[in-house]
């Protein structure tokens, strides 16, 4: 998979109009389980994401990447920016210039893993980890972009019936069943943007 500078603009917009766009969505999530500022972060992260154009797509795509994840743990606040941050840094650090399949597998696991230490969770706690380990899976079992997208939306969906057990909304017990985790939402559209716009990239 080669990105040129072009593709990696459109890759940069196409992350951040999916969270910017569904701000108020994530607000709406964060305010039945959270401290109801999720969107909000989220979206001044990938505002000052989009403020680093053109500039950002000037570098290769593991040197982009991990300057996404900066920006995200310097602007987002509460435990997304971390946690997504963290996520694009070690994603950047694990990727090669010119990433295959194998290469975007390993990757994204190494990255996984970073966010379960710096997270001190799992999956099945209904955090962003009930999306990433799920998608991950079904990228390492040879599935397209559409299968890819469509596991990120069930598996943010999955998270409603569960009781959280880390993060803000684990102070709720019980009564954090009944919501989807915004975190697990905005994984799941960040992960959508991603594959639509790579598919779009690899068939052109």
């Amino acid at each position: 998979m080669s990105l040129d500078r072009v593709a990696r603009e459109r890759l940069v917009r196409a992350l951040a109009a999916s969270v910017i766009e569904h701000a108020d969505e994530l607000t709406s999530l964060d305010q039945a389980i959270g401290d109801g500022d999720h969107g909000l972060n989220m979206k001044r992260g990938f505002e000052a994401v989009l403020a680093a154009l053109p500039g950002l797509a000037d570098k290769s795509l593991p040197e982009m990447l991990k300057a996404i994840g900066m920006t995200l743990v310097m602007k987002v606040g509460g435990a997304s920016g971390p946690l997504v941050g963290t996520f694009f840094m070690e994603l950047g650090k694990a990727l090669p210039e010119q990433p295959s399949r194998t290469d975007l597998v390993a990757a994204t696991e190494k990255a996984i893993e970073a966010v379960k230490a710096r997270g001190r969770s799992e999956a099945g706690q209904k955090t962003l980890l009930d999306v990433l380990v799920p998608v991950h899976a079904v990228l390492a079992g040879g599935g397209d972009a559409k299968a890819i997208a469509a596991e990120a939306v069930q598996a943010a969906d999955r998270t409603t019936p569960m009781q959280a057990i880390r993060g803000r909304a684990s102070f709720l017990g019980e009564r954090s069943i009944g919501h989807m985790d915004p975190g697990s939402r905005s994984a799941s559209l960040l992960i959508g943007a991603a594959v639509e716009t790579l598919e779009l990239e690899v068939n052109t």
